[in-house]
């Protein structure tokens, strides 16, 4: 094993500030292996130098690297995070040329700093990616084009999530297809309960009448489960799609939409608002305005618009922290947004105003929340449903009704129905007291989305007619924004270069810096 340990420092006559908000990085022996393995020494370096920014900034990288590969079979760190957070950080990784920052993959995916950073150490030990340290102590990471291929064939979680999804979409299918299903075996068993026992009544008054010996009338019924799956669509996956774009489906998947619904529309909608909020604070340079988020979060009405305390979630998601500029105005600043490894554009001064729906462009002007729907089903759907609904009530209250006053010794078939009465019961009281109390839950849900929606679109119809107030601070935020790009001409250190020669490419430095010093 080798350890490594780089600082830099730059100290100034006139600032004695000293940073410590860039992330420290920590690869365990079995997490990174691309160090070359000609360096089995303990090495430490120190470089001293001047910067004419006027910031003093003490960067440490602290990088503990095994030089054994990483052995077949072995702990694979990807296994551990949430599959939506290491999707996410994929996705975001690519979208910025496999070379990101914490603060990229925060700002691109929405994901919490801790989040991020986890998320791409893992990713960045499972696929033989490597770190990159800045002249000013970021850190960045670095993938290799085909960092997807490499995950998948060492990760099997990876490759059985495809099948897992598969197997969850199949029974939620048999889930919604056994419930109407259900309703037309009800129905059927029902209504064949009820002939049954009408018939042996009539057998049994035949019987009385003749006074003679007891026949069996030899009234059998046979039903098989299997007599439903005509029902079941077999090429429901296949034609799936094709009814989703006509807005239609069949019969028995409208029977659990009418009674259940169709899930919440605003699923997974969180994180399209997180990654809103952080395209829009990287956008504008990572200084923003309370009012400019308003439009992406829960908010009250215009009457209460002096009150910022909305903003919170935000600032500890991303890191953020209040500032008060000249004019006493509060603005928050995402350090971690500031520090990108790929160029990006800023919100610049024209875009303030009107011009602010034509700079806001790919990003939503505000957070709209979906409404639910009681039943995505057509009015003809519904009412089929509803009538065979009824019609199932009707037929278990009626036999109900016969089961309590049968007189005779009931056969092997009413046996049975008689036993599993409470079931159909409850089937058939349900079917309607679930739609019922759905469709208040429905209505107050609504109303409160309804009541968001309008917040949040006041709150940008102001941004796009600025008061005087509003724009001045909007102006100051623009002023203090600041984008560092940090392009590879400033990478001090890398993990996938020798340390030796890293080493005489300091000394070149330090021999430039002590250079630049002696006129001071």
């Amino acid at each position: 094993m080798a350890f490594m340990s780089t600082c830099f420092t730059v100290t100034t006559k006139s600032h004695s500030i000293v940073f410590s908000s860039k992330p420290s990085i920590l690869l365990k022996p079995s997490q990174f292996h691309t160090l070359p393995s000609q360096t089995p020494l303990n090495l430490s370096r120190t470089s001293n130098f001047r910067c004419s920014k006027g910031f003093g900034h003490v960067i440490r990288a602290s990088v503990d690297v095994s030089t054994s590969a990483v052995k077949p079979g072995g702990t694979v760190e990807s296994d551990k995070l949430p599959s939506d957070v290491r999707k996410r950080a994929m996705d975001a990784v690519d979208a910025c040329g496999g070379r990101v920052t914490i603060g990229d993959v925060a700002g691109k995916a929405g994901l919490k700093l801790n989040e991020a950073q986890k998320a791409l150490q893992a990713l960045a030990a499972d696929t033989n990616g490597f770190l990159e340290v800045s002249d000013e102590g970021d850190v960045l990471y670095v993938f290799p084009k085909n960092y997807r291929s490499n995950l998948t064939a060492k990760s099997f979680k990876i490759k059985i999530e495809p099948l897992l999804e598969k197997g969850k979409l199949a029974a939620e299918y048999v889930v919604r297809v056994s419930f109407g299903t259900a309703l037309i075996a009800s129905i059927v068993i029902v209504y064949t309960t009820i002939i049954a026992i009408l018939s042996s009544r009539s057998d049994e008054d035949n019987r009385g009448r003749r006074g003679g010996r007891s026949y069996d009338t030899g009234f059998n019924f046979y039903f098989s489960p299997t007599d439903l799956f005509w029902y079941w669509d077999p090429y429901y996956y296949r034609r799936r799609r094709v009814r989703k774009d006509d807005g239609g489906m069949n019969f028995i998947e409208s029977v659990f939409s009418f009674v259940f619904g169709d899930g919440d529309p605003n699923q997974g909608i969180e994180e399209e608002r997180w990654k809103l909020i952080g395209q829009y604070i990287t956008s504008n340079g990572g200084v923003v305005t309370a009012e400019e988020l308003a439009p992406y979060l829960d908010v009250e009405m215009a009457e209460k618009m002096n009150d910022d305390s909305f903003i919170l979630p935000v600032l500890l998601r991303f890191d953020g922290q209040p500032e008060v500029d000249e004019e006493g105005n509060i603005l928050y600043r995402f350090p971690s947004l500031q520090r990108t490894a790929g160029p990006q554009r800023s919100g610049r001064k024209e875009y303030v105003g009107r011009r602010w729906a034509d700079w806001v462009g790919g990003i939503e002007k505000f957070f709209r929340e979906k409404k639910w729907q009681f039943s995505k089903t057509s009015s003809s759907e519904r009412a089929m449903v509803i009538g065979l609904g009824g019609l199932n009530l009707f037929g278990v209250i009626i036999l109900g009704t016969m089961l309590k006053n049968m007189t005779v010794t009931p056969s092997g078939f009413i046996t049975f129905v008689s036993e599993i009465f409470p079931l159909l019961q409850i089937y058939a009281g349900s079917f309607f007291a679930i739609p019922l109390v759905r469709w208040f839950f429905v209505r107050k849900t609504n109303a409160g989305i309804e009541k968001r929606n309008q917040a949040r679109e006041l709150r940008a119809q102001a941004l796009e007619l600025p008061d005087l107030s509003l724009r001045r601070k909007l102006l100051s935020a623009r002023d203090m924004a600041q984008k560092t790009f940090i392009g590879r001409d400033r990478i001090v250190y890398s993990t996938d270069r020798d340390l030796y020669e890293q080493d005489y490419d300091a000394k070149e430095w330090d021999q430039r810096f002590r250079e630049i010093e002696k006129p001071d």
